[in-house]
């Protein structure tokens, strides 16, 4: 498989440390979250930059699907809820996405969403590794 794109980025001092993309556009300090032991110091963590490029990515297919069913929309948005939950002696991961199509009833909206579950490159890494729910807003 040939890859159309590629992103590197390098994490030092794991969740208190620093992460940098190999283009210098992401170099985010990391903090851990109060709720993890952390000392709540600005920052962002591993949680926050899944949620906010799984919720990019599924945004972009859902107006993919929607443009492939000729559907009309307009203002669309999806919120990405990445949640960490002890799992035994580790950890595991769950995502909850919200989708929001202004204008469109439930029932077309959902399909569209589904559809996009179905595209997303996130969706289909995370299909069968961790528990993803999708809620629409109509």
């Amino acid at each position: 498989m040939s890859a159309l794109y590629t992103a590197t980025a390098t994490a030092e001092g794991g969740r208190s440390g620093q992460v940098t993309s190999s283009d210098g556009i992401l170099n985010e300090v990391l903090t851990m979250p109060r709720e993890l032991g952390g000392d709540g110091a600005a920052g962002t963590n591993p949680e926050q930059l899944f949620a906010a490029g799984y919720a990019a990515c599924f945004e972009s297919a859902l107006r993919m699907v929607a443009r492939k069913h000729k559907a009309k929309v307009d203002g669309t948005k999806v919120t990405a809820a990445i949640s960490i939950h002890k799992d035994g002696e580790g950890f595991k991961l769950s995502a909850a996405l919200t989708v929001s199509i202004p204008g469109m009833e439930r029932e077309a909206a959902t399909k569209l969403a589904e559809a996009a579950h179905q595209e997303c490159p996130y969706s289909k890494a995370t299909r069968g590794n961790m528990e993803v729910s999708i809620a629409v807003e109509a």
